[in-house]
């Protein structure tokens, strides 16, 4: 029993997937490809990440400045 039912789900899955049409936002997808405000923002995310990481946070990298 189990393996006949489990391809047969299989198959749905795969062919929704194949034939379904997905939406697309252009709006923002426009503005990311543009390098609108939200890559900066994202630079930012990824900076804090990283000083995480590192164990020390932007502030403290900015410390050196004063």
């Amino acid at each position: 029993m189990g393996r006949g039912r489990a391809k047969a789900k299989q198959t749905k899955v795969a062919r929704e997937l194949k034939y379904s049409v997905p939406t697309t936002d252009f709006d923002s997808l426009q503005r990311e490809l543009s390098g609108g405000s939200s890559t900066s923002q994202r630079d930012e995310v990824f900076a804090d990440q990283r000083a995480d990481r590192e164990g020390h946070s932007r502030e403290d990298d900015d410390d050196w400045r004063h």
